[in-house]
């Protein structure tokens, strides 16, 4: 029991010594700070303890509301007065060209995907009519001809689908950057015409 008396007595002493000799964090700060190398000339560094107190500050955001007077004068002084009627018309404008080349392209995009489904339901038939006969392909040499170019049309249809598609994207994108929402954003309109 008297061990554990000392063991506490020590222990309180050590905390005692280290709290008096501890040094605050705002001292070591300034300490640090204090020997801490300036910042180059081209290069300017703000900190509350050089933050300048005497002239303006060049602040982003919207002017101070005591401000907001002087500002609105001087803009109003340099820029011409656009009426809210002209500009909702121009962009009206615009949305309706937006929206019609956008109506354009989906209906490329539904024209190409509507063939390639029609080569790809023809070259199934084809195919299954030669796998209920295999002696289609062996007896009719233009079979094998005729199969390589329905496929390769397939492929290149393929691709000119997927370009369709891509600047279809680019399209929404481009449109959406200018401030065109469009209502309806998935490509089918919602419905699987696929299905």
């Amino acid at each position: 029991m008297k061990h554990m008396k000392r063991v506490a007595i020590a222990t309180l002493l050590l905390l005692g010594v280290s709290g008096a000799a501890a040094q605050s964090l705002g001292d070591y700060a300034r300490a640090a700070r204090k020997h801490k190398p300036e910042p180059s000339s081209t290069s300017r560094h703000f900190d509350n303890d050089n933050l300048p107190t005497d002239g303006n500050l060049s602040v982003v955001g919207p002017p101070p509301a005591g401000d907001a007077g002087n500002a609105n004068s001087a803009q109003a002084a340099t820029a011409p007065a656009v009426a809210p009627a002209a500009a909702a018309a121009e962009r009206q404008k615009t949305a309706d060209e937006w929206k019609t080349k956008l109506d354009q392209q989906k209906q490329k995009v539904d024209s190409l995907n509507h063939e390639l489904n029609l080569d790809q339901r023809e070259l199934r038939l084809r195919t299954a009519a030669a796998y209920t006969d295999p002696t289609v392909s062996a007896r009719d040499v233009q079979w094998n001809k005729e199969d390589a170019r329905y496929r390769s049309d397939i492929e290149e249809k393929q691709k000119a689908l997927d370009a369709a598609r891509q600047e279809f994207d680019e399209m929404q994108e481009q449109a959406r950057k200018a401030g065109i929402v469009e209502k309806d954003n998935d490509k089918d309109g919602g419905k699987d015409k696929d299905k």
